[in-house]
């Protein structure tokens, strides 16, 4: 049996007529290899044909575009280059961790400090862990850093104790914590300060001023008072500012921080609960008490976590590197 078909038509071409004589035969030989030459040639001029490919590049006019290198997201904050095919693959990967959370299937050897009657549990990531756990608390810390203004890999260090929020086969919550030694008392403003800030729909109705009059028609302003019940601290309403302290150091154990949650989930008290577990377990056979815990000097939000969770807003406050 012939290997190739084709293989088996070349022989034939080339064997000489024997009802010829052998000019004939030599002359049928020669227009053979001839024909030969010609197929050889011409499949030599397809190869070159074939293996010269066009190369296509993007081009972009520069024309005064404020984002023309690098596009900054307006929901993550990450700055990449459109049209890149790798920046446009880690933004999206990137945005998805923001929004909704980083995937997480789960580790062999977890350290469940508490779980909810949904599944949601509250994990301990230590260093007695594997390097797969190690690799997927640099994910979320990335996360943090890039979200609450951290140097990158300036929020952990060697005593620091990282809290992970799991829900749905995602994390989409992080607490830092760090034993520390002495903290400082937030000074709450004053009232005069609280009163001055106050919405103008709480002004009371006894100034003058109230009608006013243009010719024969005069209008008569009414002044409603709108109880709003989420402001239970005045110092909520204000502009945090500088957050001023007493000199005056107090002891305290435990530091938060660091304490984030994924956009899409919060005011679902996600953040109480990994404090509350916190709490419990920073120290063994302890549970901490308010004043027995800190905070880094916290944003606008999370001056108003502090002061929803401790129910105060005189909570304590601790110099980062003072440990």
């Amino acid at each position: 049996m012939q290997p190739k078909i084709s293989a088996f038509f070349k022989r034939q071409e080339a064997d000489p007529d024997p009802n010829s004589g052998d000019g004939e035969g030599n002359g049928h030989g020669s227009d053979g290899a001839s024909t030969e030459a010609k197929r050889k040639a011409k499949g030599c001029r397809r190869g070159e044909l074939v293996s010269k490919k066009r190369n296509y590049a993007q081009f972009h006019l520069e024309l005064g575009q404020p984002d023309f290198l690098l596009h900054t997201c307006s929901v993550c904050g990450m700055m990449y280059a459109r049209g890149n095919d790798e920046d446009e693959k880690v933004h999206r990967a990137y945005h998805k961790s923001y929004s909704g959370g980083v995937p997480f299937k789960g580790w062999k050897n977890e350290t469940v400090m508490a779980r909810s009657e949904g599944g949601d549990r509250v994990i301990l990531a230590t260093d007695e862990n594997s390097c797969v756990s190690k690799s997927k608390v640099r994910e979320v810390i990335t996360v943090v850093e890039k979200e609450l203004g951290f140097g990158e890999g300036k929020l952990l260090h060697k005593l620091c104790k990282v809290y992970l929020y799991i829900s749905g086969q995602r994390i989409v919550g992080c607490l830092v914590t760090e034993p520390i030694k002495t903290a400082h008392r937030v000074i709450p403003s004053s009232p005069e300060e609280s009163h001055n800030n106050l919405p103008v729909d709480s002004t009371e109705p006894g100034k003058n001023g109230h009608t006013l009059e243009f010719g024969e028609i005069s209008f008569k302003r009414e002044i409603i008072r709108r109880h709003n019940h989420s402001i239970k601290n005045k110092e909520e309403c204000q502009d945090p500012g500088a957050i001023i302290c007493e000199t005056e150091a107090v002891p305290a154990l435990c530091g938060f921080r660091a304490i984030w949650v994924v956009p899409s989930r919060r005011r679902k008290r996600i953040a109480s609960k990994l404090m509350d577990v916190a709490r419990k377990t920073f120290c063994e056979g302890k549970t901490l008490g308010i004043s027995q815990f800190a905070f880094t000097p916290p944003t606008s939000s999370g001056k108003g976590l502090a002061c929803r969770y401790c129910k105060t807003s005189a909570f304590l406050v601790y110099k980062d590197g003072l440990v």
